[in-house]
């Protein structure tokens, strides 16, 4: 996949089938259209081309904005490039950018830049200034400037109207089985892991503490769940701890994670988490002995649902 990080970087020979959008969690919904472009491409006439902005453009219009995304820049990157997506151009979005109109935008970038064939989008897509722009003002740009137009209705992304909003509020919930289902694939966590206080090693419960340097990368609800990652090439299972540690008193949330049957040092490590289910909520034991029954009883629970899998 070629990755051009803005507009004015983009060049080529052949013309193009685009889709736009912020694409947060690159879910199912998402993967229609993705897929519909790809179908596109496929006699090799055309280039698929992804158009998507960083920082989200909630993060630049809206001065307090505190959304938290699915993916980091890089988890997206790897997304769209597993799907199969040749072109993926991410544009610094700001003010200046926000203040183009619907025909700045249309003749400026998507004709004279990306030279256009056909542009495919969700059912609810507006565009241009202030989002005034729909399909039907994009249609007569099409017609205008010589390009196909093609919505994906609500209908064809599985009868539901999929979005990340509702993603997020599932692992805001702590609700991995709605979201994992909407996203396609298992919601995962990806960061470095470092050195933390190794409680868990006094009760033969070591734990890798996970560090992700985005802050706007969304955290489900605080409790244990069930993981796995894939640690020198091998697929590990384990559970994971999002919370405060309130039994020992603390008072920062940390990230723990302690894998089954695996024991190797992958101090500043990147590692990346998929998240399978959650368990139980966090909470406060009277006592650490206390603290590691319940952790026996855990770790039981999962690896019965991990020999379901």
């Amino acid at each position: 996949m070629n990755i051009f990080h803005s507009i004015n970087d983009f060049s080529s020979t052949k013309k193009t089938i685009i889709t736009l959008g912020t694409f947060d969690g690159v879910h199912i919904g998402h993967k229609k259209i993705l897929e519909r472009v790809l179908q596109n491409t496929d006699n090799e006439k055309y280039e698929s081309l992804v158009l998507t902005f960083f920082p989200h453009p909630r993060m630049v219009l809206q001065e307090h904005s505190d959304i938290q995304l699915l993916n980091t820049i890089n988890e997206k990157i790897d997304l769209l490039e597993k799907i199969g997506i040749e072109n993926l151009v991410i544009h610094p979005f700001d003010e200046t950018f926000s203040r183009l109109t619907a025909e700045e935008f249309v003749k400026t970038i998507l004709v004279d830049c990306f030279h256009i064939q056909k542009i495919i989008i969700g059912h609810d897509h507006r565009f241009g200034r202030n989002r005034t722009a729909n399909i039907d003002d994009l249609i007569a740009f099409g017609k205008q400037y010589d390009f196909e137009v093609e919505q994906i209705s609500v209908q064809e992304i599985n009868d539901i109207s999929v979005s990340s909003t509702k993603i997020r509020n599932a692992l805001l919930h702590g609700d991995m089985t709605l979201s994992n289902e909407y996203l396609g694939y298992d919601y995962f966590l990806t960061g470095n892991v470092i050195q933390g206080k190794q409680l868990g090693r006094t009760i033969n419960f070591p734990t890798a503490n996970l560090k992700i340097e985005e802050n706007y990368k969304l955290i489900p609800k605080n409790g244990v769940y069930i993981v796995k990652s894939i640690l020198d090439q091998k697929t590990v299972f384990g559970m994971m701890n999002i919370g405060f540690n309130p039994t020992v008193n603390g008072d920062v949330q940390s990230i723990e994670i302690h894998y089954f049957d695996f024991d190797k040092d992958i101090y500043n490590k990147s590692i990346c988490v998929s998240i399978l289910k959650r368990i139980r909520s966090e909470q406060k034991f009277e006592s650490v002995d206390l603290l590691k029954e319940q952790l026996q009883i855990d770790k039981k629970n999962a690896l019965a649902f991990i020999n379901t899998l």
